[in-house]
């Protein structure tokens, strides 16, 4: 079983228990398999949460990283990414920064990412897709 990333949108359905992705992380879990966030994606979360004054979901998140695995963003990772964003601002298409940032550490990884906007990431040809909220 190949590990995975979750990307923001994934861990915000988590953590409003959307029960499609529940089922899906907790089988994840339950079949050996880890659970990874990008140090982009934890920022991204983090800095939402603090903004909305949300307590409870910042207390969630602190409780899911300590559990999970937090990759920090490398200069493997930042190398990756700016070939990624140089090669597909060549061909006419822009991703952002951030989600760019989030497919090169998956990339590094050799982990599948896991996001609910598989036409946003899908340009990216080397990056292992899927969509757990469908």
């Amino acid at each position: 079983m190949k590990n995975v990333i979750v990307d923001t949108d994934i861990i915000s359905y988590f953590f409003r228990s959307e029960k499609k992705v529940v089922e899906k992380i907790n089988n994840h879990i339950l079949n050996g398999g880890s659970i990874y966030l990008s140090a982009v994606t934890f920022y991204e979360l983090k800095n939402g949460l603090i903004y909305k004054d949300s307590k409870n979901m910042l207390d969630k998140l602190q409780t899911f990283v300590e559990v999970h695995n937090v990759l920090p963003l490398t200069h493997k990772g930042a190398d990756i990414s700016a070939r990624i964003y140089s090669d597909l601002r060549k061909s006419g298409v822009t991703i952002g920064h951030t989600d760019i940032l989030i497919a090169g550490t998956a990339i590094e990884n050799d982990l599948i990412l896991i996001t609910n906007n598989t036409k946003h990431f899908s340009p990216i040809s080397e990056l292992e897709i899927d969509n757990w909220a469908v």
